[in-house]
């Protein structure tokens, strides 16, 4: 059993850097046979107790980790769940066969959102595709786009909550998965904030919020909290020749800042937002777009700080 022996050590050494892991067979599926028959398995992600539940099962317990892999002696492998703190991964998929060119469309995207990925922790899959490791600010929630392509190219994937990256070691059914030479496996990368934008969903546009309910809900938040978002509202509301984008994405930033915080709810300050960016003439798409943008900056600025 060497190769499964191999795959439970590097699932071991993947937990020693906090990540979560569960074991998978040689075409990259969980190993765990399902605890629930095909038509119940999408209405139960753990909480009967039971293994095989897919990603759900990604454990940091190296017992659990042991447990699993004893149950599932056919492992080659093991899958690293997205999304999970302490790092919240993603996963950047960039195939190169079949005719596509993952790498080639990363970089089209850099050059049309001016942002560059960082060195990061990178591994390498026996097609010759790249699984660029990054991390994400609290809050932030990425989606699997797998076979779900938005603005990107098809060469390029993500990986993120609810998905997962077959781990550096793992043997597959066309060979090995490794760490790129020359990357640092122990350096995961923040995502740029422009790349987190540039893969998020086309926002759907939204109604405008019910102005009486929203200055009932804003009345009833401490005196702080209300006198900030009033008074980035109306700094928005105040703005209505150019740059109303501009300062809509500054006091989106600015409340992001409580949201962050757990000071203020972050529904709450989406439609206060919304709302006052409607006002100047914005269309719903527009302020959708921006209002997430200034939520992401002020995560990723209060990670720095």
């Amino acid at each position: 059993m060497p190769d499964w022996e191999s795959a439970l050590g590097a699932a071991r050494h993947a937990v020693e850097r906090g990540l979560a892991v569960f074991p998978l067979t040689a075409h990259k599926k969980p190993a765990l046979p399902r605890a629930h028959p095909s038509r119940q398995a999408g209405q139960c992600r753990g909480e009967c107790g039971r293994l095989g539940h897919g990603v759900h099962d990604a454990a940091t317990d190296h017992a659990v980790v042991q447990r699993m892999f004893e149950r599932a002696p056919w492992s080659t492998g093991y899958g690293i769940a997205c999304g999970r703190a302490p790092h919240r991964l993603i996963g950047i998929d960039l195939d190169v066969k079949d005719g596509l060119d993952g790498v080639a469309d990363l970089r089209a995207l850099e050059a049309a959102h001016a942002f560059a990925v960082p060195a990061t922790a990178t591994v390498a899959t026996p097609s010759g595709g790249w699984h660029l490791w990054l991390t994400t600010p609290p809050g932030t929630r990425v989606l699997n786009s797998v076979g779900k392509q938005r603005d990107h190219s098809h060469g390029l994937d993500v990986r993120g909550s609810g998905g997962y990256l077959v781990g550096p070691g793992s043997i597959g059914a066309a060979g090995r998965y490794r760490f790129v030479p020359g990357t640092d496996p122990g350096t995961i990368a923040p995502a740029p904030l422009e790349l987190l934008t540039a893969l998020a969903p086309k926002p759907v546009p939204a109604a405008a919020p019910d102005s009486n309910r929203l200055r009932e809900r804003i009345h009833h938040q401490d005196a702080y909290t209300r006198a900030v978002l009033t008074r980035e509202a109306d700094k928005v509301r105040a703005t209505t020749q150019g740059g109303r984008k501009n300062r809509l994405w500054a006091s989106s930033a600015a409340v992001g800042r409580l949201i962050h915080t757990r000071a203020l709810d972050e529904a709450l300050a989406h439609d206060a937002l919304l709302d006052a960016g409607l006002a100047t003439g914005l269309k719903p798409a527009e302020c959708e777009y921006t209002i997430r943008r200034g939520f992401l900056a002020a995560a990723t600025a209060s990670r720095a700080a």
